[in-house]
């Protein structure tokens, strides 16, 4: 029997990158999967790929920063499967490299959006289900950026912070269920998120991995599947790094 046999989990961002990978761990061991995504095309490629493994995948296209979006994840995983075990906040945007003297109010509220209010957004619509039922796994998706701050990138630093604080907050509302509230933060991973930024600012994040190497997908994806799992009993409102060395604290 697999850790998810039975299970159903939602996974934002879930069309490529970290988000696909954690999607196919969670799928391959037997949980039936929500994935959902801004891009339609990408998202209907990878649940299509999910389905040709055997797992039982849905896809429900939106802005995660918007509740609507939510709310209608939630109401496709209910309608389909009658429970939602699994919530994994994955969604997120990197922003526009440069100093915040450089950037723009709106860029900050644009990668906030996705970053912090989807990830709101999100919990806000799934909890009351995980409460009723007394059961369930949150795992956000931070930064180790969110710890340490990378120059030239406050909006991205900022909102993933917001994501710590957020988990931490809501860990200890729920201390006293059977719902558990954790997240990661990754030191840079090999994913599409890099496009958004420059050479020299995925090189200042590489050079600060005491390894030397970047993440893989796999190595998160196996992290978020044990924080997921039932086997996270003692584990809540807190921060498990992914970093290569990186992390201080």
């Amino acid at each position: 029997m697999s850790r998810f046999d039975g299970q159903v989990a939602i996974v934002t961002g879930a069309a490529t990158g970290i988000g696909y990978g954690i999607a196919k761990r969670l799928g391959g061991e037997g949980a039936r999967i929500l994935l959902v995504d801004v891009d339609g095309s990408m998202g209907e490629q990878s649940a299509s790929e999910l389905a040709a493994r055997g797992v039982d995948a849905r896809l429900e296209i939106g802005d995660v920063g918007d509740q609507a979006t939510a709310d209608r994840a939630v109401t496709r995983a209910i309608d389909a499967w009658g429970r939602i075990d699994v919530l994994v906040n994955n969604a997120g945007i990197g922003g526009v490299n440069g100093n915040i003297w450089e950037l723009s109010v709106e860029e900050m509220d644009r990668v906030y959006r996705t970053n912090l209010r989807g990830v709101f957004a999100f919990c806000h619509a799934v909890l009351p289900h995980m409460i009723e039922r007394d059961y369930g796994r949150v795992v956000n998706i931070a930064s180790i950026a969110g710890k340490e701050g990378n120059p030239r990138m406050v909006p991205y630093s900022a909102t993933k912070a917001a994501v710590i604080g957020l988990t931490k907050s809501v860990g200890k509302e729920l201390a006293r269920t059977g719902v558990r509230v954790n997240c990661v933060t990754p030191a840079v991973v090999q994913t599409r998120i890099l496009d958004e930024f420059t050479p020299e600012q995925v090189q200042y994040m590489v050079d600060r991995i005491p390894m030397g190497r970047t993440g893989e997908i796999d190595e998160i994806a196996a992290l978020v599947a044990w924080l997921a799992s039932e086997e996270c009993s003692f584990s809540t409102g807190a921060v498990f790094d992914i970093s290569g060395g990186r992390a201080t604290y």
